[in-house]
């Protein structure tokens, strides 16, 4: 590795996802040591010099069986705040699934904004720069942060992938609420350059208080068609659920569902059985997902994201642009 070539880390609980992307840039891991003490207590130190280095971080900020959510966090924090004192020239979190970015505004008095306060703590220990891969609220994310805060999108993936399955099918994209219309309606305009012909496009009233949800009209011409269920990410399941429901009982034909994080919570398992719900098409931004029982992982599609973390850091590494990765290829499948 010389040094003129970006730097990769990836902690243990994320290797998997870092060797991948390692791999599409043509680079080994640099070497991590990382020991756990009986108390609880962590450290991690780079077994190789930074000093002057481009350096980037690779870790998705979610819980499961490794680790928690807030052990993921702390320890990154921690490893970047080290990679600063040792002299990195510039730190870039790559960040595939950015945890606290749902609690981007008060929703209750009182209520705290997680994802400000995320922001401040990255920023405390000297993080140059996030990278991340369709937060929940865009906005929220970008104003959140006073360090360049860059963001990818897996719509150009999930788009290549669902338009030779759609092809000669009416198909509608749905959004599970008015919310998350703005993204079905990107995915739905990628869809429709790709198809060459209209995609329709409808949502989902919904209701949130107290941690229920509720609402089943569709706004929106379903009948007789395919509705692709448009979101970001998918917990417990249930926003899907809701969602294939109303579609079935407005008379859709089949019914898909795409979303980039798969997050799945312990009910997640039941709510995805959910017969009207075909197949369910996710990243491995969150990977391994939480163990699902045969009958739903059959439903479950996964498309690798190590291919675009890879070119998103080859651009940056170079001061290059990630606008073009915002589009799919040319290629059509009318």
């Amino acid at each position: 590795m010389t040094a003129s070539e970006p730097l990769l880390f990836a902690p243990q609980a994320g290797r998997g996802l870092g060797e991948a992307v390692a791999q599409q840039l043509g680079l080994e891991l640099a070497p991590l040591e990382e020991r756990a003490f009986e108390d609880g207590e962590h450290k991690s130190r780079p077994l190789t010099s930074v000093r002057g280095r481009d350096t980037y971080l690779v870790q998705s900020l979610h819980g499961d069986g490794a680790g928690s959510v807030n052990d993921r966090l702390v320890r990154l924090l921690f490893l970047i705040q080290n990679l600063k004192d040792q002299g990195a020239a510039r730190v870039t979190a790559v960040l595939p699934y950015l945890a606290y970015a749902r609690k981007d505004r008060r929703t209750q008095p009182r209520d705290p904004v997680n994802t400000r306060t995320l922001a401040q703590l990255f920023e405390a220990v000297g993080t140059d720069r996030v990278l991340t891969l369709d937060v929940h609220n865009l906005a929220a994310y970008q104003n959140a942060f006073r360090i360049p805060a860059e963001h990818l999108e897996a719509r150009p993936l999930l788009a290549r992938y669902l338009a030779p399955q759609l092809a000669g099918e009416e198909v509608v994209v749905v959004s599970p609420d008015v919310g998350g219309a703005k993204r079905a309606e990107a995915l739905r305009q990628t869809l429709g350059r790709l198809l060459a012909r209209p995609v329709g496009s409808a949502f989902l009233e919904k209701y949130r208080a107290h941690g229920e949800v509720w609402g089943e009209a569709v706004v929106g011409d379903v009948a007789g068609r395919t509705a692709l269920i448009a979101d970001d990410l998918v917990a417990s399941g249930d926003t899907l659920a809701r969602a294939a429901r109303a579609c079935r009982a407005h008379g859709a034909r089949r019914i898909l569902a795409a979303a980039t994080h798969g997050v799945f919570s312990p009910s997640a398992a039941e709510s995805l059985a959910e017969p009207a719900l075909e197949r369910l098409i996710i990243t491995d931004s969150v990977w391994p997902p939480r163990s699902l029982p045969p009958a739903v992982a059959t439903k479950l599609t996964v498309l690798e994201i190590a291919p675009l973390l890879a070119e998103a850091i080859r651009r940056l590494h170079v001061g290059g642009s990630l606008a073009a990765l915002l589009e799919p290829s040319p290629a059509r499948y009318a």
